[in-house]
Parts: C-alpha cells; sequence; structure tokens
C-alpha cells in the first residue's frame, strides 16, 4: 500500500531538535508524522540523551506521550517510567529533565509555546 508508513523504531535516523526555532542542546527527534506548518498536528520519537532538559513551555493542544524507554521527570518530581502513558491538556505548563536519558513516543495536537 503506497499510503502506509512502516516505522523501523530499530533504525531510526534522528535530526535535531528544533521545534522552538532553536537546537535544544542533547535532545533529538525522528519525525513520523508531526509537521509544524499543519499546526503541530503528529507524531514523533524524541530522544533525550543523559542530563538533557527540555525547555519550559506551554501546550496550546494536547500533547501525549508513551515512554519507551529510560525516565523522565516534571518539575513537581513526578518521574514518569517505561510504559507510562501521559496527557498534558491544553494550557498545562513544564518542562522535563532527565538524568540516565531517555525515547519517547509523542503525539501532539498543536505547537507549543516557549515560555
Amino acid at each position: 500500500m503506497e499510503k502506509r508508513q512502516i516505522i523501523d523504531f530499530n533504525n531510526l535516523k534522528f535530526e535535531p531538535f528544533d521545534n522552538y526555532g532553536v537546537v535544544v542542546p542533547g535532545m533529538s527527534w525522528h519525525k513520523i508524522s508531526y509537521n509544524r506548518e499543519n499546526g503541530g498536528q503528529g507524531t514523533y520519537v524524541l530522544k533525550m540523551e543523559p542530563g538533557s532538559k527540555s525547555l519550559p513551555h506551554e501546550h496550546t493542544g494536547f500533547e501525549e506521550f508513551l515512554m519507551l524507554d529510560g525516565e523522565l521527570t516534571d518539575p513537581d518530581g513526578k518521574i514518569f517510567k517505561k510504559g507510562d502513558f501521559i496527557s498534558f491538556k491544553p494550557g498545562s505548563k513544564h518542562s522535563s529533565h532527565t538524568i540516565n536519558g531517555c525515547l519517547v513516543l509523542v503525539f501532539m495536537r498543536g505547537i507549543n509555546k516557549a515560555i
């Protein structure tokens, strides 16, 4: 089928994460269907190297993600672990960091705003 895409998670090509107009150190992504030009809709795999941190941001739409590997910590101390599915509602704000690195499958429904 020509309109089907199969993703091999063992052979992803990651590019520097630059969704906010600047490259965020220690973060890279593999875009599956995410497209900023369509309002920030779609899916991508996010890789965070040990010690990396996301920029503080506000969700304009739902952001949901599945932890594929590693751990990710939010500012309130909540640790997301492999197998956790997290859903942030529009208007929520945060930034996350990882001590040992992580791999995350992200489902976006809107462009996040850096704060």
